[in-house]
């Protein structure tokens, strides 16, 4: 058997912390419940990260359609700061008091991961970058991890179930395993291109069995324009300085006419490799990085009672609207408006927490993950986000 809760139980309240049921049972038989709204937010974010991404909110509101609430939200992909609240409940409290652990779960998680996957993307730029960490997590949650990353802006995810459930091609490299059994480099190389559907591109490891640089030089030599990449995965005890072998590597390819091979990267990559490399390599397969990414400490705190601002200590009471100027690009939190108001700039601040749920009833399409992509890279492009910050 596997560790793991059921869809069913997710949907049904089971995972959730024992207080919240016992809290439950003091006010249904004491008669007290009450009319609420709660906020989530984030105070601080891992790293000294000044920007995250919102993800996981598919899950939040599938879970959350069923019930008797209200819900605003930002919307999946969006980039936030801390203090801003990027989810609101508003409805008695006991209709939703049993959700907050999987809530919690399912944003912080996800927005951890897809805020990774974004740094990494752009400090890469024009540079591909795949997701590989798929293998460092439990299995089960693999679609969940590389959905995720590739909102966040992966090229590609590894896994194959991943690549289904988001509706492309699974990405990856021939593995050092079948480089290992058939003895050579070469000779693996020929028979993955012998038998593989030719739509899949080549792109081979160089550093199984000798040193990067006449590994590279060789297989440009036996296969020609039969590969489209090699990549480099050297272990760290063997790296030493992996921009100079990647340099080296790229100076010799070119040398000999092979200036369109391109060079992979992977090996315990992160965003600030990235950075350094990405003058010379061409792509990177990031792991652990993404896909063990610190979550995103988000927390759901009731901010209203009965239509009244009631918080507890070192929260700020009341409703609030997340309001954004689509000229400028500033943003700022204020006591709720209901309408636009306008910005120092002369532009229209906007509220961008948006109706999402109303008593079971979707309030809006949600949208597929390319639109999502294509909103959070126009976000790094608008808000200069292309080099790490």
């Amino acid at each position: 058997m596997f560790h793991i809760a059921t869809e069913k139980e997710i949907m049904d309240g089971k995972i959730t912390d024992v207080y919240f049921e016992r809290t439950l049972e003091v006010l249904k038989k004491k008669g007290i419940d009450k009319p609420v709204t709660a906020e989530i937010i984030c105070k601080s974010f891992p790293d000294g990260w000044k920007w995250a991404v919102l993800a996981g909110l598919d899950e939040c509101l599938a879970m959350l359609q069923k019930l008797d609430i209200r819900v605003r939200a930002l919307d999946e992909g969006r980039i936030f700061r801390v203090n801003e609240p990027v989810l609101e409940i508003e409805g008695m409290y006991s209709y939703f008091c049993k959700y907050e652990t999987a809530i919690l779960g399912l944003l912080c998680q996800a927005s951890g991961i897809a805020t990774r996957a974004c740094r990494c993307k752009a400090a890469a730029g024009d540079k591909t970058v795949l997701s590989f960490g798929a293998r460092r997590m439990h299995p089960a949650i693999a679609p969940m991890i590389e959905r995720n990353a590739y909102l966040g802006g992966c090229d590609g995810v590894a896994v194959v179930k991943s690549a289904q459930e988001i509706g492309i091609n699974p990405s990856g490299t021939m593995p050092h395993a079948l480089i290992l059994i058939v003895g050579d480099t070469i000779e693996a190389a020929q028979a993955f291109d012998e038998v593989i559907d030719p739509a899949v591109q080549r792109i081979i490891l160089i550093d199984t069995f000798n040193d990067e640089r006449a590994e590279a030089i060789r297989l440009a030599k036996a296969l020609g324009e039969k590969f489209k990449a090699i990549r480099i995965d050297t272990p760290a005890s063997r790296r030493g300085n992996i921009k100079e072998i990647v340099r080296e590597v790229r100076w010799e390819l070119d040398r000999i006419g092979f200036g369109r091979i391109k060079i992979f990267v992977s090996g315990g990559i992160t965003e600030h490799d990235i950075e350094e490399l990405r003058d010379d390599a061409d792509g990177f397969g990031v792991g652990t990085f993404i896909s063990n990414a610190p979550v995103i400490d988000f927390a759901m705190d009731i901010v209203d009672i009965e239509g009244k601002p009631f918080s507890k200590r070192g929260k700020l009471s009341g409703k609030k609207s997340v309001l954004a100027c689509s000229s400028c690009g500033s943003a700022k939190v204020t006591p709720k408006v209901n309408e636009a108001i306008s910005c120092d700039c002369g532009g229209i601040m906007e509220e961008r927490l948006n109706p999402a749920l109303n008593a079971g009833r979707n309030l809006f399409d949600f949208p597929g993950i390319e639109e999502i992509r294509g909103r959070l890279f126009q976000q790094v492009k608008d808000m200069n986000l292309g080099q790490i910050k």
